[in-house]
């Protein structure tokens, strides 16, 4: 516990530190962010500065590297985040290259994660990760060869949800802090109550480390990221962070688990669907704007109200799944 409390402290710290450093220099190079013109609230965020995933991904990873977290969970775990903040990093590179708002087309996003997807699923597969808990029964599911088009699908599925949820300051990152928390809390729960563990136990420790690590460099990065933000995190944070929360809640049998503590994601992701297909049925809309808080932004809610009751939702829907160890 003393080890994961210091390297937060020092996850937090570095990316506080980053921050102040790049920040400045996303300015200076002018790495602004188009913003969309048929948002009209976020008409004065045009040219605020993006990709600032990096500052604060990077230091989480590297601390809980250097404080042990250097297991074989960890490492996979870590270079599937790190392989999706590549794909969002080109993506916000191209955006700002050419000054819009769409980067790498949606078929080339699409072909990298599912590529970067399959792969952690062989992994899971090749690896023995196929048993997952079933929420709130105490009870696990084989999912055998199933699971390389499962996990495929899992991380596909929450990296473009993450993404989504990212259009509001501070939106994406706060319920991100708080799902790696409740994952956290959730797996050393289960650690200590399950009898039927598919790691070994230093494993799965090292994975809460990096969950800290990851939520504690999020709140260093949400300083410069609340309404109104300095910066925004970009695709290079949103689809890492997704990554991440996949990797980590697949790699300790928690993947079911995605949809209810991470409800707010799933809803982002959803509301999009439904906008899209109902609107091409009967050219008439669900909500007023998808994703959903944009919908609630056009009710007349502020962002941070939005932002707080995201993350209320999030903590209440993860304090449920922890109880149901306990």
């Amino acid at each position: 516990m003393k080890k994961i409390i210091l390297a937060s402290i020092c996850s937090l710290i570095l990316t506080i530190l980053s921050g102040f450093i790049i920040v400045p220099l996303l300015k200076k190079i002018k790495a602004g962010q188009t913003v969309l013109k048929y948002v009209k609230e976020h008409k004065d965020k045009n040219g605020t500065p993006t990709m600032g995933g990096v500052f604060f991904i990077l230091p989480a990873v590297l601390m809980s590297f250097i404080f042990g977290g250097n297991g074989r969970m960890t490492v996979v775990s870590s270079a599937i985040g790190l392989a999706f903040l590549i794909v969002g990093f080109f993506d916000d590179f191209i955006k700002i290259k050419f000054k819009k708002n769409e980067g790498l087309k949606a078929y080339q996003k699409i072909i990298f994660q599912l590529s970067i997807a399959v792969v952690a699923g062989v992994f899971s597969y090749v690896n023995g990760i196929t048993v997952f808990h079933l929420p709130f029964v105490k009870k696990s599911i084989d999912l055998g060869v199933f699971t390389i088009p499962f996990v495929a699908f899992v991380f596909v599925a929450i990296t473009n949800s993450v993404n989504l949820t990212d259009g509001l300051d501070g939106l994406a990152g706060s319920v991100s802090a708080v799902y790696l928390i409740c994952i956290a809390v959730l797996i050393g729960v289960q650690t200590a109550g399950v009898s039927h563990l598919y790691l070994q136990t230093e494993e799965y420790d090292k994975l809460i480390l990096l969950s800290v690590c990851l939520s504690a460099g999020i709140l260093g990065f949400l300083l410069f990221n609340v309404n109104k933000a300095n910066v925004f995190m970009g695709d290079t944070g949103s689809l890492a962070l997704g990554g991440f929360i996949g990797a980590i809640s697949i790699f300790s049998s928690n993947s079911f688990f995605i949809p209810i503590i991470g409800i707010t994601f799933v809803l982002s992701g959803i509301s999009v669907i439904v906008q899209v297909l109902h609107y091409k049925r009967t050219k008439r809309r669900v909500f007023l704007m998808a994703p959903l808080h944009h919908h609630f932004q056009l009710k007349g809610y502020t962002e941070s109200q939005i932002t707080y009751a995201y993350a209320l939702v999030t903590i209440l829907f993860g304090a449920i799944s922890v109880l149901s160890y306990v």
